[in-house]
């Protein structure tokens, strides 16, 4: 069932109805080619409703909702993506697949082995339109409540100071040895949580960099005996909060 995200002033939960415009509509009207009594999955990222379409038309659809629904698609917990820059379009697929795999919100940011700077306030915006973009589709693909959000790419510094809020930090080292995930979750419950999952670019992070953040409160944590490529890691710390806390 397709589903669709609409604001929370698009439902009037008293008459039961809610209103989808713009390219929502559109969609509805031409590519899904649907028709009045089909039926379809709605989210103003509290909750969703399943409904039913009365009116269709190319600007705007009505449909009356059904069923309350809940909050599904979402983890009990709230896991961000702090994800190291890395090069070409990995950044993408991050965003992309951390949706999927339950992250509420991905950030990027530099550090001293990023190959990837920030050029400009005009590029940099650009490119966060797009990179949103992304996590809207993926989020309606997979069936979120939630869309989650991609921030503006913070430096280092911002990165660290942003720490300050978060209930658990996780910082996935490559020379770490001691500490693994497993012995993370197997030492308290991460439920209700705010865990940030910081993940190194291609070069990884220097000494330096690793103290700062271990000085910050995060725990530095080993991902098993193979090397994950920048662009897997994150999606395999979500999979494994999910088989933990979630399945």
């Amino acid at each position: 069932m397709p589903i669709f995200f609409v604001k929370n002033d698009d439902i009037d939960k008293k008459q039961g109805v809610v209103h989808i415009y713009g390219d929502d509509a559109y969609h509805i009207a031409r590519s899904l080619r649907m028709a009045v009594g089909d039926r379809v999955t709605v989210s103003d990222c509290e909750q969703k409703y399943a409904c039913v379409l009365s009116s269709i038309r190319d600007s705007e659809s009505v449909a009356n909702i059904v069923e309350d629904l809940g909050r599904t698609g979402e983890p009990p917990y709230f896991a961000e993506i702090y994800q190291a820059m890395p090069k070409g379009d990995k950044l993408e697929t991050v965003i992309q697949k951390s949706v999927e795999c339950g992250a509420h919100s991905i950030i990027p940011f530099t550090s001293e082995f990023c190959t990837v700077k920030v050029k400009d306030d005009q590029s940099e915006q650009k490119k966060l339109i797009r990179r949103n973009k992304i996590a809207y589709e993926a989020a309606k693909q997979c069936g979120r409540t939630v869309i989650p959000t991609v921030e503006r790419t913070l430096s280092f510094g911002e990165m660290v100071s942003s720490l300050a809020e978060k209930d658990v930090i996780l910082f996935c080292y490559e020379n770490e040895d001691d500490n693994s995930i497993a012995d993370l979750f197997a030492r308290q419950d991460l439920s209700g949580k705010r865990i940030a999952i910081i993940i190194g670019s291609e070069g990884g992070f220097s000494e330096k960099e690793a103290r700062i953040l271990e000085q910050a409160g995060a725990l530095s944590v080993s991902l098993g005996q193979r090397i994950l490529r920048c662009e897997s890691a994150g999606m395999f710390v979500l999979s494994a909060l999910s088989f933990a806390f979630e399945l």
